[in-house]
């Protein structure tokens, strides 16, 4: 069973909703958070929560790395829209970090929508991981779904973060909805080049008794 991103990404569309409301604390974040220097985005979507904020520093090289088809031709339509030559956008598997090891070192790199999809194993390989995708200093943007019961899993990811040489910039965790946005920076060395598999998106499985989308 796979998920249909393209479907779940019509709730961006929807004044109000978690994803809209979440687009909005992730780019305030990227905003604050980018200068010059490169970008990668992490199972990027269509793009739109880092190409606007790309289209006001035009200067700043990108790879967004997406495996959905679709999503990827629409990120792509959009950054040759807005004039941005220096957006590579790929469609390739971002669980592989050979598909963008060669994008590295970058000054921020977006992690939005995979942490909800992954085993907690992946989580904590990708953490730990990140450094070496970071110049020194650079920051990472990070999303988790709330969940249905007991602990909160984004605080386990901030643990991760600060288990792996990360400060916390700003987090947000809205009482009324289901999204956790993060954003730290590398404050130890960058670690040594990776590649290969760091994640694998899990099947998707509803809450027990409900239909509905899983937290991405």
């Amino acid at each position: 069973m796979t998920k249909d991103w393209v479907r779940w990404h019509r709730d961006y569309e929807t004044p109000g909703s978690s994803l809209a409301r979440r687009l909005t604390v992730v780019q305030d974040y990227l905003g604050r958070a980018l200068g010059e220097g490169p970008l990668i985005s992490l199972c990027a979507g269509d793009g739109r929560d880092v190409l606007p904020e790309l289209a006001r520093r035009r200067s700043v090289r990108a790879v967004l790395v997406e495996l959905d088809p679709e999503l990827s031709r629409r990120a792509r339509t959009t950054a040759a829209e807005l004039g941005l030559t220096g957006v590579d956008v790929r469609t390739a598997d971002a669980g592989d970090a050979t598909n963008y090891r060669d994008a590295a070192p970058a000054q921020v790199v977006m992690a939005c929508g995979v942490f909800g999809n992954i085993s907690e194993t992946d989580v904590r390989r990708t953490v730990a991981a990140l450094p070496s995708l970071l110049e020194p200093g650079g920051i990472v943007i990070w999303t988790r779904g709330r969940g249905d019961s007991g602990a909160d899993p984004s605080d386990a990811v901030r643990g991760l973060f600060a288990e792996n040489g990360f400060e916390e910039m700003a987090f947000a965790r809205p009482a009324d909805a289901r999204f956790r946005v993060g954003m730290h920076r590398l404050v130890t060395e960058p670690g040594p080049p990776v590649a290969g598999r760091l994640f694998a998106f899990r099947a998707p499985q509803p809450p027990p008794g409900r239909g509905g989308r899983v937290a991405r």
